[in-house]
């Protein structure tokens, strides 16, 4: 299991804590101090959508320009998440082939409980 995110984000901290309770071995990257490559968020979209994908409750968003938020599209989404990895939802989490966005305590325990 590999977990993305921003060390300091609040959500990262709850789910990194969750895993480390349940016993559950997992890798983290912090996509603020350790990158995001294109190829890696490309894949993310294909799985999950450029929608899911956005945080639009967080500072970042706000910060954008109206414009750039009421006219983003896919292309446009990919360059603001590249430019600004803080932007994204977190965490993102890749296990078993497989992309999940945010963290719930009780979808996880049914997602991950079991490996």
């Amino acid at each position: 299991m590999k977990l993305y995110g921003i060390k300091n984000c609040d959500t990262v901290k709850k789910a990194r804590r969750w895993l480390d309770d349940q016993g559950i071995a997992h890798e983290f990257h912090d996509f603020r101090k350790d990158g995001l490559s294109e190829a890696l968020l490309s894949r993310w979209e294909a799985e999950l959508g450029w929608e899911a994908l956005i945080n639009r409750r967080g500072t970042t968003w706000r910060k954008l320009p109206e414009t750039v938020r009421d006219t983003m599209d896919a292309q446009s989404a990919h360059q603001v998440m590249l430019g600004n990895p803080s932007i994204i939802k977190r965490p993102v989490v890749e296990h078993n082939g497989t992309v999940r966005v945010g963290f719930n305590a009780d979808d996880w325990a049914r997602q991950y409980a079991n490996g």
